[in-house]
Parts: C-alpha cells; sequence; structure tokens
C-alpha cells in the first residue's frame, strides 16, 4: 500500500458558535491501542531514553485546549491508519 497523508478541514457551526475542524490522517498500521490513551500524557513516549522528552503531543494538546478552547482528538484503527482531529472555535 502506497502511503497516504490526507488533510482535510471544514467548517461547521454547532450551538452558539462556529468551530474549524482540521483533520490530518494517515494510512499507516495505527497507533497501538494499549498506548493510545498515554498519548497526550506528559513525558510519555515510545522514543529508548534519552532520545526523546514526550512532551510535543502534550504541548500540543495543552495550546489547543487550555490557550484556544478547542479540542484534541485522537482516531486510530489497527491496520486503518491513524486520525488527529483538532477543533478549534471561530471568533
Amino acid at each position: 500500500m502506497q502511503p497516504q497523508v490526507e488533510i482535510i478541514t471544514a467548517v461547521r457551526s454547532e450551538k452558539e458558535h462556529d468551530w474549524l475542524t482540521i483533520k490530518i490522517a494517515d494510512n499507516g498500521s495505527s497507533i497501538p491501542l494499549q498506548i493510545q490513551d498515554k498519548i497526550f500524557d506528559n513525558f510519555f513516549t515510545t522514543k529508548p531514553v534519552g532520545k526523546g522528552t514526550g512532551m510535543g503531543l502534550a504541548i500540543t494538546y495543552q495550546i489547543v485546549t487550555e490557550k484556544h478552547g478547542g479540542k484534541l482528538r485522537l482516531n486510530s484503527l489497527l491496520g486503518k491508519g491513524t486520525e488527529f482531529e483538532i477543533v478549534l472555535p471561530i471568533v
């Protein structure tokens, strides 16, 4: 299978706000189920000791949710790929 990355953007109205949705998806092997619930945790990394800080996705999550009032979601299905969804309020 040819590796692919797909980026989808949309604007939707929900309740009293408009939201920008950005989805970034690939068709890779996916993120293992046992680590999906830890992926946004501070200092979580799958890299060997000394090779990563485990802060990248934790900081991204904090910026999206706390600084911008948005949502950051992970959808990953074994053998189907992984999708990150960023939802931001339009002000």
